[in-house]
């Protein structure tokens, strides 16, 4: 690609929390590689369990320490009142802004969910207890959420959350983009109208996306899969069609009018920084 791409309104980056120093360390060197792109926000995904909560924490107060916005998620799963009152309450004071929503996946072998069964009933709580102090995403599925008995209800339910207070969603990854501008005409029509942002999945490693996709219900269709598939364990080549890819999915989006990019970095920088660069917008 030789052409500048569309400059989107607004580009964030996910991460999840270290779980080791070199971890964290990894981290943060991602954070400021990225950060030269002057992303909106860095967000950070919440385990349940307790297994990631405080890391979390931990990682959303150092990115706001660094200088820049970050965003938290908050999930449903093994989440009490109590616990989220108090946890929202740590965010607001530090100075927190930004809060992603989600559901979440109950983890193998638990029983037992906590209070809130739906991210509906999450915003709702949000809302209840901290007012428009946080700006709240939420998950939009363009493909459909694997375990929604059909697509009209999944975009009911995406509308309860969009009615329940939500100021923006962040989709699940794609490689369909007819998917995603169907679900925006979809959306439209419901009376739908809050910022809809692309999540973007860079491809470095086949197996692992392979992998991620089947258990999330995002669709890897039939003729990148079989060319991601022909390169064998060729990892070069893998990351370099993945970038091309990508990079003109991308393209083709901003040059629709999406309202910005949401990326899973895998706490990695290289490939979206690739792709950023093949837009033409990489940073001065």
């Amino acid at each position: 690609m030789t052409s500048k791409s569309v400059v989107p309104k607004n580009i964030s980056f996910e991460f999840f929390p270290p779980r080791t120093p070199e971890g964290a360390e990894q981290l943060r060197k991602t954070r400021e590689e990225l950060g030269v792109v002057k992303p909106l926000y860095f967000s950070v995904t919440f385990g349940a369990g307790g297994s990631t909560q405080q890391g979390t924490l931990d990682a959303v107060i150092e990115i706001k320490e660094a200088g820049y916005e970050a965003a938290p998620h908050l999930s449903c799963i093994s989440s009490s009142r109590a616990r989220l009152r108090e946890v929202l309450q740590l965010y607001i004071d530090a100075g927190l802004k930004r809060i992603v929503a989600l559901r979440g996946d109950m983890p193998s072998g638990m029983q037992r969910g906590g209070d809130f069964r739906y991210a509906t009933e999450l915003v709702e709580f949000i809302r209840a207890e901290t007012g428009d102090h946080f700006h709240i995403e939420v998950a939009a599925y363009p493909e459909i959420h694997p375990q929604a008995r059909s697509a009209h209800d999944d975009l009911c339910n995406f509308k309860r959350k969009v009615d329940a207070g939500a100021n923006g969603a962040i989709t699940q990854y794609f490689f369909n983009t007819d998917a995603f501008f169907r679900f925006i005409d979809d959306c439209e029509r419901l009376g739908i109208t809050l910022p809809i942002v692309p999540g973007i999945m860079p491809i470095t490693n086949y197996s692992q996306l392979a992998r991620f996709s089947d258990m999330c219900g995002a669709e890897i269709p039939r003729w990148l899969r079989k060319r991601l598939e022909g390169f064998g364990d060729d990892r070069k080549s893998i990351r370099a069609y993945g970038e091309e890819v990508v990079s003109r999915m991308c393209d083709d989006l901003l040059k629709a009018g999406i309202p910005g990019l949401h990326f899973y970095t895998m706490n990695q920088s290289a490939a979206t920084l690739a792709i950023w660069k093949n837009l033409g917008l990489a940073a001065s």
